[in-house]
């Protein structure tokens, strides 16, 4: 039985190991080379298909350069304004998240950098565990080790999700504002931005009191905003 148990625990450990060297082997790859599609990208794409079989996900790789600099700004303003400052977690964040979520009983926040979310985005499942959550956190210092932070914004604005089967910047700009991911004037990078915590809703509900003040707020911080 002791033998079993310890043979158990050797796999595990076996596996373990493998699939970090797995997910080393592809964030070595992505630090210049464009991923074609993420788990998550995949995950939402089976969810669609189950309901309408020809769907499909709306997606355009393009290059940082090509990148409206107001949405790179309104981005990090929303989701992570010490983004260029930290090596992957903002601990003040994380710990103001974790009191409001103590206060409510329930998880309102986040404290998510833009390294852990584009983590979660490429590898792992939507479920909130303790392994999903130390793996995020193993990926995210692995990204931050291996990548600028110019290539982990260019790669996390084209893959996160912005509606129904939209990701990634061009796709955005495109569904909701007939236009190219460089052309993005202020008030259109702050309403993307604003979307990003809830996309799917938002697609659905454009024009929402808290959108329009949150959009706002977006975009009044941009300006103090510094971009890798």
């Amino acid at each position: 039985m002791k033998q079993s148990i310890k043979l158990f625990f050797a796999l595990f450990l076996l596996w373990a190991l493998l699939y970090q060297v797995w997910i080393l082997g592809h964030i070595l790859w992505w630090v210049d080379h464009n991923p074609d599609a993420t788990a998550f990208m995949q995950a939402r794409l089976e969810v669609m298909q189950e309901s309408h079989p020809e769907a499909t996900i709306q997606q355009q790789w393009v290059p940082y350069a090509k990148i409206s600099n107001h949405l790179k700004r309104a981005v990090i303003a929303a989701e992570d304004s010490k983004f260029v400052d930290h090596e992957g977690f903002d601990w003040v964040g994380i710990e103001t998240a974790f009191e409001k979520n103590l206060k409510k009983g329930k998880i309102v926040a986040g404290g998510s950098t833009i390294s852990q979310q584009l983590a979660k985005n490429l590898f792992l499942s939507g479920h909130r565990t303790p392994w999903r959550k130390a793996q995020e956190a193993v990926i995210t210092f692995m990204l931050e080790k291996l990548m600028t932070k110019r290539r982990i914004l260019e790669v996390y604005l084209n893959v996160i999700e912005w509606g129904e089967g939209v990701f990634g910047a061009q796709a955005a700009a495109k569904h909701y504002f007939h236009a190219s991911a460089a052309s993005l004037a202020p008030a259109q990078a702050a309403r993307l931005a604003a979307m990003i915590p809830n996309p799917r809703f938002y697609d659905l509900h454009r024009s929402t009191r808290y959108l329009n003040r949150h959009t706002a707020t977006i975009q009044a911080r941009m300006r103090l905003v510094k971009i890798p």
